[in-house]
């Protein structure tokens, strides 16, 4: 069963003001408002990202280094 959180949305096709993340071993993608980029609990995932895989993301997309319950956890404090 599936979280749905009104920040994060599943979609194929990624709509303006939003940008795709691949999070956790099965790289699921979750497609989330630029918005976030501005927060420090975010930019902190950024900063994980950056220690683990540098700028070169295997999946061609920004990747984050941590279990999709964080992630959730994380992006559901954004508000």
């Amino acid at each position: 069963m599936a979280i749905r959180l009104p920040h994060i949305i599943s979609s194929k096709k990624v709509p303006k003001g939003y940008f795709a993340v691949y999070v956790g071993e099965n790289q699921k993608k979750f497609v989330i408002p630029v918005w976030f980029l501005n927060q420090p609990l975010f930019q902190d995932l950024l900063g994980m990202s950056q220690e683990v895989f540098g700028y070169s993301h295997p999946t061609g997309g920004l990747t984050i280094p941590c279990k999709e319950d964080i992630f959730l956890d994380v992006t559901s404090r954004l508000n």
